[in-house]
This record gives C-alpha cells, structure tokens and sequence, in this order.
C-alpha cells in the first residue's frame, strides 16, 4: 500500500516527512489553498515521487511547474477534462481527482482511464481538498473500474483496518493524507505520520 503525504508547505517540516520515506509527497499549486506551496526551491529524495495539486490551472503554468520542481506527477483537482490530461501525458504522469457525495456516479471515471495513471478519490466540498471531511466509502461498491485510485478525505489512524478491507476488494493502490496529520499551524505531525505508516504496511 503507498503512502502519500500532501500539502507540504515547509522546508524543514518537508525534511522531516522525507526521513519517513512515504512513497509520494504532495505540494500544492493552488493559491487560494492555506497549504499553498510557494517556495522557489524543492530539495527532495528523488525516490520520493514529487506532486503537484493544481485546480483548473492554464497547462503551459503546469508545464513550467513540472520542469522548476521536476515533478513526477501532477495531481488534477478541478474541472480539468479528458483533453485537457491528455496535453498533459507526454510530459508528466497524471493523478485525476474526484470528488465523491452520495450521488457520484462512477462512469463518470471511464473517460479517464486512458488519460490518467491513477485516480485520486476526496471528499466533495468547496476546498479542493484538505477538508478533513470522510465520505462514505460504502460507495466505492458501485467502482467496477480496474484502474488504481488512492483513497483520500479525512483519513485518520482509526481508519486503518477499514482501509485494508476496501484493499481486499478494491484497486486500491494507496492513501492520501492530510489534515488529520497536522498540527494547528500546518506543519505535518511527523510522530503520527510514522506511526500510520508502520501500522498501513502490517
């Protein structure tokens, strides 16, 4: 199961997550975010993938992002459309997000299968994402799809053993965390992050 740590704001709390070795690590492009990433430099572990969240971004803003911070996959939180990945492929490898309530309706995903490495599924809300917000995960039963999603919104280290039930039926490839593993000013909670991933490899 792979982890990933998103809304990295800080170059000291960014080496601390690092020492963690979670397999991907989330900066966030997006200026209306509090998580807003906007330091001029990004010193990372390259066998740590580098992301970065964008929403509704123009794609030459993305390209030069991809290039300046050697981001290995850019993550699409808004209403990017299939044409829109696919300008996108040849340069970068693509997380697709989805916003998940009650009514979401899953074929809404099959158009972008072939233009996304991975799906990302979060919690439908008016931030884009570190709302800290669980949806139902009983709605991943209507998901057919093969392709690999990470799970996102809300997850905390009580979640672990629903997590490894939705992994025995699901293309679950790993999880997304965020809010929950932080404290009040942002900086990630390095001792509960470890302790989430120790227990998310048993």
């Amino acid at each position: 199961m792979k982890l990933k740590v998103c809304g990295m704001k800080f170059p000291q709390n960014i080496s601390e997550i690092e020492s963690l070795r979670p397999d991907f690590m989330g900066f966030i492009f997006y200026n209306k975010s509090k998580r807003f990433f906007d330091q001029t430099d990004l010193v990372l572990n390259d066998k740590i993938n580098r992301v970065g969240v964008f929403v509704n971004e123009e794609i030459e803003e993305i390209k030069e992002k991809i290039i300046k911070f050697k981001l290995d996959f850019v993550q699409l939180h808004g209403n990017e459309n299939v044409d829109f990945c696919k300008s996108l492929k040849p340069f970068v490898k693509i997380i697709k997000v989805f916003k998940i309530n009650n009514t979401f309706n899953f074929n809404t995903t099959k158009n972008f299968e072939e233009v996304s490495d991975y799906f990302l599924f979060d919690t439908k809300s008016n931030l884009h994402g570190g709302s800290g917000i669980k949806f139902d995960w009983n709605i991943l039963k209507n998901y057919t799809s093969k392709k690999p999603f990470f799970l996102s919104g809300g997850i905390n280290l009580e979640d672990i053993i629903e997590i490894n039930k939705i992994k025995k039926i699901h293309p679950l490839i790993g999880v997304d965390i965020n809010s929950k593993f932080e404290f009040k000013n942002l900086k990630k909670d390095v001792d509960k992050i470890k302790l989430f991933k120790n227990k998310l490899s048993l």
